[in-house]
This record gives C-alpha cells, structure tokens and sequence, in this order.
C-alpha cells in the first residue's frame, strides 16, 4: 500500500491526458496541486480553474481517477486496509478519548458546538499542541492549520498546554499553521490555501494531520440574515464542508470544526439549545459533539452523532496545562 502511495506521488499533472505545461500552472494555482486532488474535484470546479471545456475536464478527471485508483468500486476487506491509515489524535482526557472511540479521527469531520465557554477552543488548542506528539505519546507527528474566524487563536494558550507536557513551545508554535479569514468567501478560499500549505509540507517531510476551523458557522451566520439567505447560505456552507473532507480524505488529516448554539424557544422539554447550520452540518459532520458547562473547571461532553460509537458522555476538566480528566 505505500508503494502504492509512492508511485501516485511519482506522477506529475503533465502526465495526464490534454494537461500541457501551461493548463498544468493553471490547475496548481488554483489548489489542484496532485492527481488526488483532480481525482476528487467536479468537471465544473477544474473547468473554470483550468479554463477548458468541461468534456476535456471530464477526460482530465477520468485519468487521474484511474492513475489513482480513485472513484471505483471496492471490496468490503480493501476499505477495512485503508481504514488502517486512519490516525487518532488524544485529547489528554482518558474519558473524553473513550467517548471518541480513542481519540479524534483523522478522514473524518469532528464537530464540536457548544456556549460561550464550554470548552470548544479549549479542546482545539490542546490538539493542536497534542497532534504534533509521537504516536505512541498520543500524536500523529504533525503539523497544524487554524483557520481563524473569530479571532480566539492564543499563542499564550499553547505555550502553557506545550509547557505542561514538558515540551518545547517555541517548536510547538512554528508548526501551527494559522490565518484570519475576514468573510465566508475567505474562509472558503483558505481552505484552498491550505492545500498549497499541506502539499509545501509534505515535501518538506512534514505532513499535516489536523485542520482546525473555530469557528465554522460565524461569518455564515451574520452574512446571511434572513429566511431569503438559507438557501444561498447552505448551498455554500455545503461547498466549504465538503472542500474540508476532502483536505481530510487527501493528506489522512482531522478535521475539527467549532459550531455555535441557539435557543430554540418551543422546546418545553429537555435542552432547547441547538447547533446551527442546519441539516447540511448534522449530515456531514462524522461526530458531532455537544459540550457544556458544569461546576469550576469541569466541563460535559456528550457524543450525539458517530457512524458506529454510541451515544454517551465524558466528563473533563479544563485547566491551566489543558485537558485533563475530572
């Protein structure tokens, strides 16, 4: 399988069909830097970034996907192989890890909403410190990209978590990977960014294993007010998810996303307070985890989506050296 993986890498944008050196520039400034990610883009996505008609993109991408062995059928035992690949990020809570079924997963989207508070940021600071760990120390030996959206990103924050595992945060510090977005569009476009960065990486011998979104709905939300905006705002909140699982699927990365809440007021039973996003976030998150508040430093979280975990709850404790159990 890595000999596989190898020989892909080997394979240049020039050697697929009708890609000459200059539709080859086109693609790879407009992020599509591998034949993975050609394999995995739509015959209108390469269309308009390469400027070609979407029959010789269609071409385009039918080679690539046969060159990487991408979009056919598949036994049952080939998935359970690559299934192997997937890495689990710790969380530094035992608890917390076992609700996770180990730990965050990389190839898939990790939700977490919950109030001001409840210990969303808290919990991505703390993997992005962890994740560049050893694997047998709980990390995946990687490097970090934050995308920004409300401005809660603290250095100091990964200094003290760094510090209290006896590591050395100034090497901690340089390799996350962290930029602003300023609107929905530039949060969307950085994802692309992200790519470029990954791939930079990857040749450099560092690969990266997390991707952090905090958080994912804030622009969206103040961009799109109103019932006129749902639609325009889902249709390109569904883009930005999928453009995050497929960053997951093509560098084995994590993918974590912050979610805030709402009230909903005619909820007379139970917990009225809802993630927002819609069915496009619930349907395309792979573990949606729904965190609050308890007394001091303790903090609940309960798993409320997972493709094969069941539903429970951890509790944790969020302290000055990070996470940590009750």
């Amino acid at each position: 399988m890595e000999e596989d993986s190898n020989k892909i890498n080997e394979i240049e944008l020039e050697d697929l069909p009708s890609v000459g050196p200059a539709i080859a520039e086109k693609l790879r400034d407009a992020g599509f830097a591998t034949i993975e990610a050609v394999a995995v883009a739509s015959p209108s996505e390469l269309s308009t970034a390469a400027e070609i008609g979407e029959s010789t993109a269609s071409k385009i991408i039918s080679a690539a996907r046969n060159m990487a062995n991408v979009g056919s059928f598949e036994s049952g035992e080939a998935i359970l192989e690559r299934r192997r690949k997937v890495g689990k990020i710790k969380t530094g809570s035992e608890d917390l890890d076992r609700l996770l079924g180990g730990g965050v997963e990389t190839q898939s989207i990790t939700e977490l909403y919950g109030e001001f508070g409840s210990g969303k940021t808290q919990i991505c600071h703390q993997l992005s410190v962890n994740v560049q760990q050893p694997v047998e120390m709980g990390g995946l030996n990687g490097a970090v990209v934050v995308i920004d959206t409300e401005n809660t990103f603290r250095p100091e924050r990964i200094i003290q978590m760094a510090e209290a595992r006896g590591l050395d945060s100034n090497e901690i510090l340089k390799n996350i990977y962290v930029a602003q977005a300023y609107n929905s569009n530039h949060q969307m476009l950085l994802v692309d960014n992200a790519k470029e960065l990954a791939n930079k990486l990857k040749k450099d011998g560092r690969e990266v294993k997390l991707m952090v979104v905090d958080s994912l709905m804030a622009h969206f939300r103040s961009e799109y007010v109103g019932r006129g905006t749902l639609a325009d705002r889902q249709q390109k909140l569904n883009r930005h998810l999928h453009d995050l699982m497929r960053f997951g699927d093509l560098f084995n990365a994590a993918i974590v996303v912050t979610n805030q809440v709402q009230a909903k007021p005619d909820t007379f039973f139970g917990d009225p307070t809802r993630p927002v996003g819609g069915h496009i976030v619930a349907h395309t998150a792979t573990f949606r985890i729904y965190l609050r508040k308890s007394k001091g430093e303790l903090r609940v979280a309960r798993l409320i989506d997972s493709p094969h975990l069941p539903e429970s709850e951890a509790v944790f404790k969020v302290t000055e050296g990070g996470i940590v159990d009750k």
